[in-house]
């Protein structure tokens, strides 16, 4: 057995993301969702994917869960350990992005970390250690409105060094433009200056091409699924592991948004026009859920359009602010996405096995309340959003990091049913 990505995922819509990147080059990925069930084959993987609900949890908890899945990934055999967290580096002031990296150089004896959230198909790009979404400064972008992890500052080598115990440095355009000998030549020079972290600058697809083929075996890689995607990409499969992983037209699909980022607001407005939409009450959510979730169990029941009834807590910034200020950014919170769950998981009682959902922290507790420990990867609906199939029942989830996709995404999601 020879696995050649381990792979760490900070949430788990990340996780499918930069599964689904890997796939594309014919890599047999396979996707656990934490550590705790062994009995899953990974004997004939390229890439395992460990998908953690560690993005915005107290650091010391991050470090715990980095530190269980990355000492199980090497005791599997992966030749190289790789840290995913989000294209627009979602992180508070302390981490967790900066002290789960340094855990991860102390535990591979990597001399360097590469930090690499560029994915250009989505919009993300890095110029001059700068992060920009859509061609707009990262905190201009919304992203400095995220709920949980709002980001003010686009520099990225100002944002490690406040949360991580080194220096950052810099492999700018200019390297990567003049090609693969001089990005390792530059990385080489930054440990010679005793950087410990070096910031990869990368517009286009081609940018990332000439990262991964020059980064040394022996540094740590970190970032988004593009880096990934890449490197896979230099060392393809033949196989074609993704086509007969699109779901079928038998059972119930349901869509479920808990993120309210600037692109999921705009997909729930669309794809309220056309299907059943209901928006969750707050307030019932914490004071009044058994009762409130029995009547969300009825409400989906009864509607019979032939596109998947929604249920959302999506709303714009200024309305989570005072939702927030009213019941608190964390009650509030944990209400929401706990209702979500539990809805998912009484509604899969009623034929259910399909499920659409728009959320980082909204996928992570939902999985973990469906008990779904794997899964197997589909077809994609958008790039970093594949369907994926629960390895040991017939069930099919596609989970949106928030901004991902397009207006259209729940309905395009449902279109790949397969007759």
């Amino acid at each position: 057995m020879s696995i050649r990505l381990g792979i760490i995922a900070d949430d788990f819509t990340g996780a499918t993301d930069i599964a689904s990147f890997i796939a594309l080059s014919g890599w047999q990925v396979i996707q656990l969702n934490g550590i705790t069930d062994r009995s899953i084959d990974i004997t004939h993987a390229d890439a395992v994917v460990i998908s953690l609900k560690s993005r915005s949890c107290p650091v010391n908890e991050a470090k715990r869960l980095t530190r269980e899945a990355c000492e199980w990934l090497q005791s599997q055999g992966c030749q190289r350990i790789y840290f995913k967290y989000c294209s627009t580096f979602d992180s508070g002031p302390a981490g967790n992005i900066g002290p789960v990296t340094d855990l991860l150089l102390e535990l591979t004896q990597s001399p360097m970390a590469v930090l690499c959230p560029a994915l250009p198909v989505n919009g993300r790009t890095v110029v001059h250690g700068h992060l920009f979404v859509n061609g707009q400064l990262l905190n201009e972008s919304g992203m400095q409105n995220h709920p949980l992890t709002p980001m003010t500052d686009a520099n990225l080598l100002r944002v490690m060094e406040q949360q991580a115990s080194g220096q950052c440095g810099l492999v700018s355009l200019d390297h990567v433009r003049t090609g693969r000998q001089a990005v390792t030549h530059q990385l080489n020079a930054l440990q010679q200056q005793n950087k410990r972290y070096a910031v990869l600058d990368a517009m286009t697809d081609e940018d990332l091409k000439v990262l991964a083929a020059a980064i040394p075996e022996n540094l740590l890689l970190t970032g988004g699924s593009g880096l990934a995607g890449a490197l896979a990409f230099l060392a393809p499969e033949t196989r074609n592991v993704t086509d007969i992983c699109t779901p079928g037209t038998e059972g119930k699909c349901l869509v479920l948004a808990g993120s309210s980022s600037t692109m999921t607001n705009r997909q729930v407005a669309f794809y309220r026009q056309y299907a059943p939409s209901l928006s969750i009450n707050v307030e019932r959510a914490l004071h009044d859920k058994t009762a409130y979730l029995d009547e969300l169990v009825s409400w989906y029941l009864s509607q019979s359009d032939s596109l998947a009834p929604m249920v959302y807590a999506t709303r714009p910034a200024d309305e989570v602010k005072v939702i927030q200020q009213r019941y608190g950014a964390e009650a509030a919170g944990i209400a929401i996405e706990s209702l979500i769950a539990a809805l998912a998981r009484q509604l899969t009682h009623h034929g259910v096995n399909k499920i659409i959902v728009a959320g980082g922290e909204t996928s992570s507790l939902l999985v973990q309340h469906l008990g779904v420990n794997g899964f197997a990867i589909g077809q994609s609906i958008a790039p970093g959003v594949p369907w994926v199939k629960d390895v040991s029942r017939n069930m099919w989830l596609a989970l949106k990091s928030g901004n991902f996709g397009d207006e259209r995404f729940f309905i395009k999601a449902q279109e790949l049913f397969n007759e």
